[in-house]
């Protein structure tokens, strides 16, 4: 079985208005594109097949990022965990990043919020990354070389934090002080989450913008041909029974069937799909020609 496993956008299913989150191998030979050719012809020779291993049922109230937990669970249960998880970015936050890692040994490979401070939604002037952070004094350096004065555990949204505070008297007469805070009589202020979550963040903020994590990324695309498939072949938008362990049955069912149809393909070497040229490419075609 692959070391890598995706789960992916949650599909609402009508009739009993639940949520179904699909899990399926991604292997290192398939990682090269962006997406799975369901039309290419595969074979012992070629990359292995895509197998679904794992689903998962809940009401449609559940969000992804609730899922992400018990998805691993469920992964480490039938030892399935992958080394490296392709997540939507509805599933991580920084304390499922750090918990995930801790718990299961799993890398989660998703896009993070990024910095919603007025700085870096401007792009101009200095956001929080501007700022050194000693974690060990328990003190924050601001870019003009000024140390902070305040430095105190909180809670913000029922989530740990730490507030970092420079003193009204060392911002007030700083020459850049617009660049850094929008307050005309106070400091700047600083909100952190703990130090390995905030680490956990940065790292992944900084990865998400290099243009190999994005290729690497571009894996989990995949899996929008697994939910289409899963649509169009096995109905899975529609529940056939009420409540949620018959739903998941069917499910389950439905992920077997697609497992069988994509094996039956590869062993046969027969393509899963026609392959599909959209009408701009047909167009350039002909203009070719």
């Amino acid at each position: 079985m692959s070391n890598q496993t995706r789960c992916d956008l949650e599909l609402e299913v009508a009739l009993c208005v639940v949520g179904v989150h699909i899990s399926e191998t991604c292997d290192e030979a398939d990682n090269q594109g962006a997406a799975v050719d369901y039309g290419a012809v595969h074979g012992p020779d070629g990359p292995p097949p895509r197998i679904i291993t794992n689903i998962a049922t809940t009401d449609a109230t559940v969000t992804d990022a609730e899922m992400t937990e018990p998805v691993h669970h469920m992964l480490a249960t039938r030892d399935l965990l992958p080394a490296e998880h392709y997540l939507d970015s509805g599933y991580p936050s920084a304390e499922l990043i750090v918990g995930v890692k801790k718990h299961f040994g799993v890398a989660l490979i998703t896009p993070v919020p990024l910095n919603s401070s007025p700085q870096a939604r401007a792009g101009a002037g200095f956001d929080r990354t501007a700022f050194t952070i000693d974690w060990d004094k328990r003190q924050a350096t601001c870019p003009r070389g000024n140390t902070s004065t305040w430095w105190s555990p909180a809670s913000q949204r029922g989530t740990k934090a730490i507030v970092v505070k420079f003193d009204k008297e060392t911002c007030r007469p700083c020459l850049v002080r617009d660049q850094c805070t929008r307050s005309k009589t106070g400091g700047r202020t600083l909100s952190l989450k703990p130090r390995d979550r905030q680490e956990a963040l940065d790292h992944a903020r900084a990865q998400q913008t290099d243009e190999q994590w994005r290729a690497k990324y571009a894996a989990r695309a995949g899996i929008e041909g697994t939910i289409h498939q899963a649509v169009a072949v096995t109905g899975m938008r529609r529940a056939r029974y009420r409540g949620l362990p018959k739903t998941h049955i069917e499910h389950v069912f439905a992920a077997v069937a697609l497992n069988l149809i994509r094996l039956d393909a590869w062993w046969n070497g027969h393509p899963l799909d026609r392959t599909r040229v959209s009408h701009l490419a047909r167009l350039d075609i002909s203009l070719a020609v």
